[in-house]
């Protein structure tokens, strides 16, 4: 009798992507295709793009559209200013959405829930319904003249901030609150035991875990507050506290559209969300696959 090897090779068709695999490499190269062309745009003088035109693979390429976009764009001075109001505006929002999530997700009251969803429910509306009452307020919002130098709100790092925080504040307080739950309701209860207050189970034992989740979202905030351009061209009207978003428009002439030079500015702004995903990275794709391979 011939014996039954105890496991028999499965054979069948071998599952196939290249459908998968070609839709991918679609997708990234209509992804990376203006950006690489923006790249390319830049490293040539405005001269040979005038000669040859846009769509043209004429040399030489040089660096300096990038030298002088950052001289006469005042990229530097530009990059200060989002810088004062990038980073507080990140603080502010994962501070006080990670407080906000611990209360809804660790404790049980009446209206937690109800809370919650009006935080969520706040990031359904679009911001621009509430550009006009909040210009008005801020207009009206008196100010100590060594504060603001318009006397109000308005014309302020102060008034972007605190928009910046607010519309930010839901979405990471329902990321951070999912998250929270998640978490094993023995660590607290364990804590409380051995004689923690509330803030010592916020600070020593929640906010350490949350660690992944909040440089996720650390991640995405700061690359959607540089990035934004809509409230502080609102708010602000004096040019020299405008971020790089808006004070690229220093690049354009009265006259005449150097391109390349614009395309130059354009890249250069892209370098410091670059820097920071690539910081943050693994941190990133944690936060990502957070929960993934629960059941």
């Amino acid at each position: 009798m011939t014996p039954v090897p105890a496991t028999a090779p499965v054979r069948g068709p071998r599952r196939r992507h290249s459908g998968t695999h070609l839709f991918l490499a679609a997708m990234a190269l209509m992804w990376l295709a203006p950006l690489l062309w923006t790249l390319y745009a830049a490293l040539r003088p405005k001269a040979v793009t005038d000669k040859y035109g846009y769509w043209s693979l004429h040399g030489p390429f040089g660096l300096g559209n990038f030298a002088t976009a950052w001289t006469q764009g005042r990229m530097s001075a530009y990059f200060g200013n989002s810088l004062l109001i990038t980073v507080p505006s990140v603080v502010l929002t994962l501070a006080l959405a990670s407080m906000m999530a611990f209360g809804v997700s660790r404790f049980r009251w009446r209206f937690n829930i109800t809370l919650l969803v009006l935080f969520t429910a706040g990031n359904m509306l679009p911001p621009q319904v509430l550009a006009a009452p909040l210009f008005e307020m801020f207009k009206h919002t008196p100010l100590p003249y060594s504060v603001s130098s318009s006397g109000t709100l308005l014309d302020t790092y102060y008034a972007v901030i605190a928009v910046e925080t607010a519309f930010q504040l839901g979405f990471c307080t329902f990321v951070l609150a999912n998250y929270m739950k998640a978490l094993p309701a023995a660590l607290t209860e364990a804590a409380l035991v051995d004689g923690a207050s509330v803030w010592q189970q916020f600070s020593r034992v929640i906010l350490p875990l949350s660690r992944p989740a909040l440089a996720a979202l650390a991640t995405l905030e700061v690359v959607w507050l540089y990035n934004d351009y809509f409230w502080p061209l609102l708010f602000i009207h004096n040019g020299d506290r405008l971020p790089v978003t808006t004070g690229i428009t220093n690049l354009q002439g009265q006259f005449l559209l150097d391109y390349n030079m614009i395309a130059a500015g354009a890249t250069i702004t892209v370098i410091p969300t670059l820097v920071v995903y690539l910081a943050l990275q693994r941190h990133f794709v944690a936060g990502l696959t957070l929960g993934a391979d629960k059941g």
